[in-house]
């Protein structure tokens, strides 16, 4: 199993599209810290509610702005790239055509893409927790959207949840999108129906607006929301049972 990790981890780098979207990324983390510092630390919970940023709270924010990024293009192209790129190219028959289970090969490409998503929110959350102390005003205490006020360390406790809470929505994207990209013929409608699926996703029910907005998570966080803990759970548990169905039964090489 460790091999077909490196492999899966090998074939990635070597893709163009993760290279080019790892250095936009980080183009984009910069420009959001030049914004929010031009914006006098200026940022919001939603429209009606703006919060002065500080050395504690900063982190939470630089992630708000950057979620539309991530959850429509990034994670999206990442996902649409290893699962469906890799069939319209080719490259997955000669993957498929060694003398693995096929599931190894699937869990391998979860293994990679999860790993990903939890080292650009380790990048967004050092950045972020740094840009705050060195560039906004330092404080003893904070407060978040309907919390009381937190020193510096339960304020680093939110800001961990918050990302913690933020990585597992990123990875049902991730989930939604591979499950899309089994099912459609090559990349372009690959990734405009995993952007489908996520707008409309608020047509089947308002609790998934977390997939359109990361605002939703500081109401996650500040108040009880049953719903979403099950709405996500449920589309972890059947994205994944259905990606593993797919793969299984679909002629990979034929």
């Amino acid at each position: 199993m460790k091999n077909i990790i490196i492999s899966e981890y090998e074939r990635t780098f070597k893709r163009k599209k993760t290279i080019i979207g790892l250095i936009i990324y980080a183009f984009v983390l910069a420009l959001e810290c030049f914004f929010l510092y031009a914006m006098g630390g200026l940022s919001f919970y939603d429209p009606e509610h703006s919060v002065q940023l500080n050395s504690i709270n900063t982190a939470p924010f630089l992630l708000r702005e950057l979620g539309i990024f991530l959850h429509f293009i990034l994670i999206p192209m990442f996902a649409v790239d290893s699962f469906n790129g890799e069939y319209s190219s080719g490259a997955l028959r000669l993957v498929l055509i060694r003398p693995q289970k096929r599931v190894r090969i699937l869990l391998a490409k979860w293994i990679v893409q999860v790993s990903l998503i939890v080292a650009i929110m380790l990048v967004t959350w050092l950045v972020g927790t740094m840009f705050g102390i060195i560039s906004m005003p330092h404080v003893e205490e904070t407060s978040f959207y309907q919390t009381g006020s937190m020193n510096a360390f339960y304020g680093m406790l939110y800001t961990l949840l918050f990302y913690g809470v933020a990585t597992l929505i990123m990875i049902g994207v991730m989930g939604l999108s591979s499950l899309i990209s089994m099912m459609m013929p090559n990349p372009i409608l690959a990734f405009a129906g995993t952007i489908a699926a996520l707008i409309g996703s608020l047509y089947i029910h308002d609790v998934f607006v977390y997939f359109l907005t990361s605002d939703a998570i500081f109401k996650i966080l500040g108040e009880p929301q049953g719903e979403f803990y099950i709405s996500l759970f449920l589309i972890l548990v059947i994205s994944c049972m259905m990606n593993v169905k797919i793969w299984q039964k679909k002629q990979w090489i034929g």
